[in-house]
């Protein structure tokens, strides 16, 4: 099991994470190859810590039967003025019955609730007998930590160097509020909630801010890391790309 340590914080990225307001091209990306792995027409998908409900919105271009919850109220109640269907509710006690859904989506969560392996417990209750749990989450091998850091109480956000590679007790310190992943790790906790992997691979940023700055920085970074993830480079992406099954009974 991996508690993550409670976090007295008044910025939100820091105990909630950042999740994205708007649709862009790199969520584009991720979703393209998510489809590559997992058929979405008509079928039954929850979102877990969709944020104000960006996934959740473009989904429903390929069923109707898709809602998503968050742990936070305020981007619940923002994002229900243009997506309803959202709830308030915690990846360790899903409000919805056994065998309910035929994809669960984890987009870059699984690292801020407290439990992880609970959480994907319940993502395995939830799921129907062959349905897939798509999980993105970071990549202790990237050379960036992307949640920022804390010096002592002090919050700094950006994306902080080789952070990812300090000792557990070093890189624990300074990131209390966000997990990142080796692939033997993550591993363990999925197979420790029951769950079968599928695909695992790695997908790197999709610089959308910088595109949205230097577009000719922003298209040579994509142009050059991109191909990465088809070699064995692709280790060093931004985030695991975990498809999973639960398996028939």
């Amino acid at each position: 099991m991996s508690r993550r340590a409670t976090i007295d914080s008044p910025d939100k990225r820091a105990t909630l994470g950042h999740p994205s307001q708007v649709w862009t091209r790199g969520l584009e990306r991720r979703l393209e190859i998510m489809r590559r792995h997992v058929d979405l027409e008509d079928k039954r998908i929850l979102d877990i810590g969709c944020g104000v409900g960006a996934f959740v919105r473009r989904l429903r271009e390929f069923s109707p039967r898709v809602v998503g919850f968050d742990v936070d109220r305020e981007r619940v109640v923002e994002g229900g003025e243009e997506v309803p269907g959202l709830a308030l509710a915690v990846g360790e006690h899903l409000p919805y019955a056994d065998d309910t859904f035929d994809v669960v989506l984890l987009h870059e969560v699984l690292e801020h609730v407290t439990d992880d392996e609970a959480t994907l417990r319940e993502t395995r209750r939830v799921l129907a007998p062959g349905g897939k749990a798509v999980v993105f989450c970071p990549n202790r091998l990237y050379p960036f930590e992307t949640h920022g850091i804390f010096l002592g109480k002090r919050y700094v956000f950006g994306n902080m160097p080789l952070v990812n590679y300090l000792p557990d007790p070093v890189r624990n310190r300074l990131v209390p509020h966000a997990r990142a992943y080796t692939k033997g790790r993550l591993r363990r906790i999925y197979r420790r909630a029951g769950l079968r992997p599928l695909v695992h691979s790695y997908v790197f940023p999709g610089f959308d801010h910088v595109m949205a700055e230097r577009k000719i920085v922003g298209r040579a970074l994509r142009m050059v890391l991109y191909p990465l993830e088809a070699s064995p480079l692709r280790i060093f992406g931004l985030s695991h790309f975990v498809v999973l099954v639960k398996e028939q009974s």
